[in-house]
């Protein structure tokens, strides 16, 4: 993220949270500097809202934050998880990656919180900013998922994801993988998963420069791939050498959107 000054000197979110943080560390402005190597200038500039951190900023913070409040600051410097792990070593990684055994579930509606007996393990996902179109519609340009910033982050069981790092969510449009998929749902995709043995039959997300980002299901056939809607009015596309598609990952399940 680049450097901007701000207009006004209203608090802003990112402000109150570094400054919070900050307190919760029990650290002055100049400890805090010490530790990104900034001056303590920048990070009073920081806390007045007068400037925001660069993306290097924001990833320092949300390790010296931990896991409870680190993907704040990491989806603030538009970081696919992928990303994030990649620059982390490999004991960083294991704390970040994995959620906490305890979860405190809310009843809605109690104005209390309530402490089940069951355990949940969550994983924060990123939701990128893009949208991918339903098979024969158009989608956002891009060529790979991990170069697409988040806009906002959501948990979900482990279970449902089997390579954290590598899955994020896309917004569809289109109506026609319905009535499988809705036009408004959102995807959990594996960008891990890319490899078309493995994905005969398989939702997908693929890609081209003409028609950008696109989700459809791969049949494969003894002599050629294809691309095929739930909705068989749309025609199927063949995966030719020279189709210019690619598959950049795998769907893993979808949620429609609330009302």
């Amino acid at each position: 993220m680049s450097r901007r000054k701000r207009k006004d000197h209203a608090p802003t979110e990112w402000a109150e949270q570094i400054r919070s943080l900050r307190e919760k560390l029990g650290l002055s402005q100049g400890e805090l500097a010490r530790k990104l190597d900034c001056s303590a200038m920048t990070v009073s500039r920081w806390e007045n809202a007068q400037l925001a951190p660069t993306a290097r900023y924001y990833l320092e913070l949300g390790k010296l934050a931990g896991k409870s409040d680190c993907w704040f600051y990491w989806s603030q410097a538009g970081l696919h998880s992928s990303d994030v792990m990649s620059v982390l070593g490999a004991r960083e990684r294991k704390q970040f990656s994995e959620p906490a055994d305890d979860q405190i579930f809310v009843a809605a509606g109690s104005g209390a919180k309530q402490e089940t007996a069951r355990k949940q393990r969550v994983v924060p996902i990123p939701l990128l900013q893009a949208t991918v179109g339903t098979h024969g519609g158009q989608g956002d340009r891009h060529g790979n998922l991990s170069h697409i910033p988040a806009r906002d982050v959501m948990g979900a069981p482990l279970d449902w994801c089997p390579n954290p790092s590598y899955t994020s969510l896309l917004r569809v449009r289109g109506r026609s993988m319905e009535p499988l998929i809705h036009d408004g749902d959102l995807a959990a995709v594996d960008s891990s998963q890319t490899d078309r043995e493995n994905l005969h039959d398989k939702i997908v997300v693929v890609t081209n420069e003409e028609k950008g980002l696109c989700v459809s299901r791969l049949r494969r056939y003894p002599k050629f791939d294809v691309l095929e809607s739930e909705n068989r009015e749309y025609q199927s596309v063949v995966l030719g050498k020279s189709c210019g598609w690619k598959i950049v990952a795998r769907v893993l399940w979808w949620i429609s959107a609330a009302p």
